[in-house]
């Protein structure tokens, strides 16, 4: 091991001559296979062997942070710590990469086309730019901002999945120790002179501060995705009915080109017919809650969605392809119809819609499917 990291380690010289031939290439090769790595790699959300790994990115990333901006200072002056120096930002652009193109993995799992994409859109956007600020990397607000979104975006889906409980509090709780952690290293960073002067440290907290403050806005203006929770499947059907181990859906026989039609969307309702809604939502393994189908349909001489029912069924996680569950609806009338799919505290998972059209008599046959 002395002589792998000996400072004349032919190896590693060789590695640095390369990197720095074929730099310019660099970022969008490590961005598609860092991408691509994590979609083949990564697994369910609530398996602890890749969020341990994540721990780890998280923790290895605020040491390197730290250890960049000692020798920076030139507080740190060890040869080998200072011979290479170079591979610090470098390392520490492969470890954010890591965790924000794992946590656009998860978080899209959660996200609905509606405003908790928001969030996602952002973490998209750091790990893209990721990828091109290694200049920027040795800037002290630019490594705190990133490394407390890093850990923000860690500990809002991790700590539901290690405790079984999910709701506003464990998320409170998650933004809390991202604070705490990154408040830590920072105020590491004061003590060992690393940072300019009180003013810069100052400012340091403040950003803290900021950012803790508008990720609570979004989670509270529903601009963040429920997770660990995610919509695996949802849609419209004219019968829903338990069939041992699996569940039984009658959708009206769709023409020889729907290839993809696999509900009643649009609903032909004859008298006498019921509406029904069928989800499946996957949740971590043991977590117990409940899963909202917030029936709403638009009025068109108020220009807005009036909510007509909000009904309601337990989950247990654990099931691969999510927990099913299914409302009905009897005596609907005509137009244009959406359920939106909700935590127990009105957080959104998705949103199925579809129309209803009113038909005299049953003039078509149905086609069974089990999920």
């Amino acid at each position: 091991m002395k002589n792998l990291f000996s400072p004349l380690n032919p190896l590693l010289e060789k590695s640095l001559q390369l990197y720095q031939k074929y730099e310019r290439f660099v970022p969008v090769g490590s961005f598609f296979a860092g991408v691509g790595w994590d979609n083949l790699t990564l697994g369910r959300i609530d398996r602890l062997a890749d969020s341990l790994i994540l721990l780890a990115y998280l923790l290895l990333l605020g040491g390197l942070i730290v250890l960049l901006n000692l020798v920076e200072k030139g507080i740190v002056r060890k040869p080998f710590l200072l011979k290479y120096k170079e591979w610090y930002p470098l390392t520490i652009q492969f470890l954010l990469g890591g965790l924000f193109s794992a946590y656009v993995i998860y978080f899209r799992q959660s996200a609905s086309l509606t405003k908790t994409s928001l969030f996602l859109i952002i973490l998209l956007i750091l790990l893209v730019a990721n990828e091109f600020l290694k200049n920027r990397l040795t800037n002290i607000y630019f490594q705190t901002a990133l490394y407390f979104l890093a850990s923000f975006s860690f500990f809002i889906f991790f700590l539901p999945v290690a405790t079984k409980i999910m709701n506003t509090w464990m998320f409170l709780a998650g933004g809390l120790l991202s604070l705490g952690l990154v408040g830590a290293m920072v105020y590491l960073l004061y003590r060992l002179l690393a940072l300019g002067s009180r003013e810069e440290f100052r400012r340091v907290v403040i950003l803290l501060g900021s950012l803790f403050t508008v990720l609570n806005i979004f989670y509270f203006l529903n601009w963040i995705p429920p997770i660990p929770l995610s919509l695996k499947s949802g849609g419209i059907y004219h019968q829903v009915k338990r069939a041992g181990e699996e569940y039984q859906l009658q959708f009206e026989q769709p023409k020889w080109y729907q290839f993809f039609k696999n509900d009643d969307d649009p609903f032909r309702c004859a008298p006498g017919d019921t509406v029904f809604c069928f989800t499946s939502v996957f949740a971590p393994t043991q977590l117990k809650t409940r899963v909202y189908h917030r029936w709403q349909k638009y009025s068109d001489s108020k220009g807005e969605w009036e909510t007509t029912d909000r009904m309601s069924f337990p989950i247990t996680g654990g099931r691969e392809g999510g927990y099913r569950g299914y409302t009905l609806k009897r005596n609907v009338s005509p137009g244009e119809w959406r359920i939106d799919v909700e935590t127990n505290n009105g957080r959104l998972l998705g949103r199925i819609g579809f129309d209803i059209i009113a038909v005299e008599q049953k003039d078509y046959q149905l086609k069974t499917i089990f999920r």
